[in-house]
């Protein structure tokens, strides 16, 4: 889908949500304004002064309700249940009854400190694809309750907030985000177990193509990547990662503890996981290949052992093979079984009996091929052009390079000393060891 067409659907997706409605973009209430101001009762006396706001980010709501509030009422910090609520105003609230029960604050699960807990906290802005703060939150009475409904990161709403209340104004709502979508998240609280985080069964973070959620995870802080992290499954996590840069990937595994660490780079493909791994300790090394399952940890040792700067270093081990008596409706079922793996696949080698090369064959002759043709017939017909060019484990990169533009394909298939494939450079694994300063996650960004 091109960028126009995605801002097209974001727009569209903006358009239904709450904060698009006149009615409450006419009554957003600030949280950062509501702090500090007074809580009237019935009465119109005051009772005491707003300390934080209390809400519910779990459960099915799509915008938090709000469960309550924490008042300081003389030297006591209260906790006035939501239901005694009768308005909440600009920097005000009124109450529905001048009776009270000032019972001391407990923090419940579930329940989080907006102004502690969210307000001038890392959030992901999930339609803008960026990684910025909360200057500020914003209220709305929502079907009989009071909501959650946007987050503003502008700086001009930052300096209102820093500056004299006279310059204090209404905000505008064109810089107030939905909150449906943005994922927040905060620190661990010091007087509860609750905190903030990713809201993953509501967010559309699992949409994020796995470049943008590598610059997301790069720009998050420490204890916010680990809890984006904690809601993703390895598999998802792992595609992200192959995107990142080799520095900041090196520390999210060492953030990630060794288990979960494991976890993703069994997710990873052959030749990233390699990269990945080289760039660790070698005791730190040894702990991840240990929990991982033997045949692959096998893979990867193998993998391992050769030397950089090489084709043996740089390959992929994902292979496709099949035998001249295959048809083609059967490699395309072989092929299907790999869909998720397609970036790494873009040929299959035909082997004979005993497991040695005998052709290698780009995907675009099997498109084309009737489905009863068989692969003989194709290696047959592909002979006359003459050899195909393949390379060893052992081949430098600048010739492997070489090789790469003479043959004009996009990878070339690594075979051993006895003629069976064990690999495959693509173009741009040999693209990443010549520029390194680039890095393959960042090449690969801007092919996107």
């Amino acid at each position: 889908m091109s960028t126009s067409a995605r801002l097209r659907d974001r727009r569209v997706q903006l358009a239904r949500r709450a904060i698009a409605s006149k009615a409450v973009r006419g009554s957003l209430v600030s949280v950062a304004g509501l702090v500090g101001g007074p809580v009237t009762n019935q009465a119109g006396e005051d009772v005491g002064r707003v300390v934080d706001i209390v809400a519910r980010l779990y459960g099915a709501d799509p915008y938090p309700p709000l469960t309550g509030l924490v008042v300081r009422v003389g030297r006591r910090r209260a906790f006035l249940l939501a239901d005694t609520i009768e308005q909440v105003a600009a920097g005000q609230v009124r109450l529905r009854t001048a009776r009270m029960d000032l019972r001391e604050y407990e923090r419940r699960p579930g329940e989080v400190l907006l102004a502690r807990d969210v307000l001038d906290h890392q959030l992901v802005d999930v339609d803008g694809v960026q990684v910025t703060r909360a200057a500020d939150l914003y209220l709305a009475p929502l079907a009989d309750r009071i909501v959650l409904v946007g987050v503003d990161v502008s700086l001009p709403t930052l300096l209102r907030r820093l500056g004299p209340r006279r310059w204090q104004v209404r905000p505008t709502p064109e810089r107030v985000l939905d909150w449906q979508a943005v994922a927040p998240f905060a620190e661990h609280a010091t007087d509860g177990p609750a905190q903030v985080h990713l809201r993953g069964s509501r967010s559309s973070l699992h949409q994020l193509r796995p470049a943008d959620l590598a610059d997301v995870l790069e720009d998050l802080g420490r204890s916010e990547r680990q809890q984006l992290l904690a809601w993703l499954e390895p598999g998802h996590a792992a595609d992200a990662l192959e995107e990142m840069e080799p520095k900041e990937l090196e520390n999210l595994l060492r953030e990630a503890g060794p288990t979960y660490a494991a976890q993703m780079m069994e997710e990873m493909e052959p030749d990233e996981a390699v990269d990945a791994l080289r760039d660790l300790e070698t005791g730190e090394r040894e702990t991840l290949l240990e929990r991982m399952p033997p045949a692959q940890a096998t893979g990867l040792r193998v993998l391992l052992s050769h030397r950089e700067g090489t084709a043996g270093g740089a390959m992929t081990t994902r292979l496709v093979t099949a035998r001249r008596e295959h048809t083609i409706a059967e490699v395309r079922g072989l092929l299907a079984e790999q869909a998720e793996h397609r970036t790494e696949i873009d040929a299959v080698a035909v082997v004979d009996p005993g497991g040695r090369l005998l052709a290698d064959i780009p995907l675009f002759h099997l498109a084309v091929a009737e489905e009863t043709s068989t692969l003989g017939e194709i290696v047959d017909w592909l002979a006359q052009f003459g050899t195909q060019v393949v390379v060893g484990p052992d081949t430098r990169i600048d010739e492997a390079a070489d090789h790469l533009v003479a043959s004009r394909a996009s990878s070339l298939l690594v075979v051993d000393a006895n003629e069976r494939p064990v690999g495959r450079m693509l173009a741009d694994d040999v693209l990443d060891s010549l520029m390194p300063e680039r890095g393959r996650r960042h090449f690969r960004r801007f092919l996107q």
